[in-house]
C-alpha cells in the first residue's frame, strides 16, 4: 500500500470510530429518556389508580344518596 491508500484507510478508521462515539452517546442519550418515561409512566399510572378510586368513591355515595 502506498502512503495515500494508508492515509485514506486511517481517515476512514478514525471516521468509524467517530461514528462509534457518536452511536454509544446517542445509545447513552436514549436509554436514559427511556428511563425518564418509564418512571413518568409509572407516576402517571399511580394518578390514574388514585383518581379512578376517588371516582369510583363518589358514584358510591352519589347511589347511595339516590337510595335514601
Amino acid at each position: 500500500m502506498d502512503d495515500s491508500s494508508v492515509s485514506r484507510f486511517s481517515n476512514k478508521v478514525e471516521q468509524l470510530i467517530a461514528y462509534c462515539q457518536s452511536l454509544e452517546e446517542d445509545k447513552a442519550r436514549l436509554l436514559k429518556s427511556q428511563e425518564q418515561l418509564q418512571s413518568e409512566r409509572s407516576k402517571l399510572l399511580q394518578k390514574n389508580d388514585l383518581a379512578k378510586t376517588k371516582i369510583e368513591s363518589m358514584i358510591g355515595r352519589l347511589r347511595a344518596l339516590e337510595q335514601s
